[in-house]
């Protein structure tokens, strides 16, 4: 069983990763040009402002060790490939979710794993796991940037074939996504019983501050209000299947480990808080 999961969890990633770059095309990442005020505070906002929320969470809620940087690993990684599609039904700016979602993927094949090392050490204090950096960015490198490349690439050359079997590719992806969440919960049930009293409350606590900061400071720095609305979404909705995936890259124990808990729950959590405060955020900001 461990070592399905050891070859499943990766190559699932990797194909929801592959599903996220067939959705794209090289003018998607022109748009950080053709809106560099949004990219920049989006991008901003993902890398360091999402971890310095969870952050200051964890000083208010007390978890044990383990999953305290398990939320912090959660909050390194870049905005779930289902943001795009949640930023449409509220109205926002879908072509700024595309590229913040791309962009900042690949970035943080860079910063998730310095950001994790440094946690490691702030919460695990002695336990502190030994991460290797440069191992840990070439396996993200592997399982994220090259299958967006692959599907950005594949889209460049076929685009017909791109356009008939993109809706397949992505209810795979979703499928592949919800399997990765159960086995993650599944293999720490116990745990995930006696903490989710006080994991849960933190884990809507951060996604509703998301939210609500994500339109606060677009707002704050002139954006309108679909590009906040987007940028709030990007905020609130991570890629748990990153998460529980860069979990077990840094336990190097295989299988699913307890860092992963937060991922997990969080990936269910998010929908539910997200959906209902896009349109709660819609109401009282409004779209322009």
């Amino acid at each position: 069983m461990r070592m399905l999961l050891d070859v499943a969890l990766p190559l699932s990633l990797a194909f929801i990763m592959f599903s996220l770059g067939f959705g794209l095309t090289f003018a998607d990442f022109g748009r950080v040009f053709a809106f560099p005020k949004a990219a920049l505070t989006g991008v901003i906002l993902q890398i360091a402002v999402v971890p310095a929320v969870a952050y200051v969470l964890l000083m208010l809620f007390r978890l044990p060790p383990a999953l305290a940087f398990g939320v912090m690993i959660l909050a390194f990684c870049p905005g779930g490939v289902t943001s795009s599609i949640l930023t449409k039904l509220a109205g926002g700016n879908v072509a700024l979710s595309i590229t913040l979602t791309a962009v900042v993927s690949l970035v943080s094949v860079i910063t998730l794993p310095f950001l994790a090392n440094w946690a490691s050490q702030a919460f695990l204090g002695d336990a502190a796991v030994d991460i290797n950096v440069t191992a840990i960015a070439m396996s993200m490198f592997a399982i994220t940037a090259v299958p967006v490349m692959i599907g950005l690439l594949l889209r460049f050359v076929a685009g017909n074939f791109a356009d008939r079997t993109e809706g397949t590719v992505s209810k795979v992806a979703l499928v592949l996504f919800v399997v990765i969440l159960i086995a993650a919960l599944a293999t720490n049930w116990q745990l995930f019983i006696e903490n989710i009293g006080h994991l849960g409350p933190l884990l809507i606590a951060m996604n509703a501050v998301l939210l609500l900061l994500g339109v606060l400071i677009a707002r704050a720095v002139g954006l309108t209000g679909g590009d906040g609305l987007c940028i709030s979404i990007e905020m609130g909705v991570q890629n748990a299947a990153l998460g529980i995936t860069v979990a077990g890259l840094i336990a190097q124990s295989g299988g699913i480990p307890e860092f992963a808990v937060p991922a997990a729950l969080y990936g269910i959590t998010m929908y539910i808080i997200t959906i209902p405060g896009m349109f709660l955020l819609r109401m009282v900001f409004g779209k322009a």
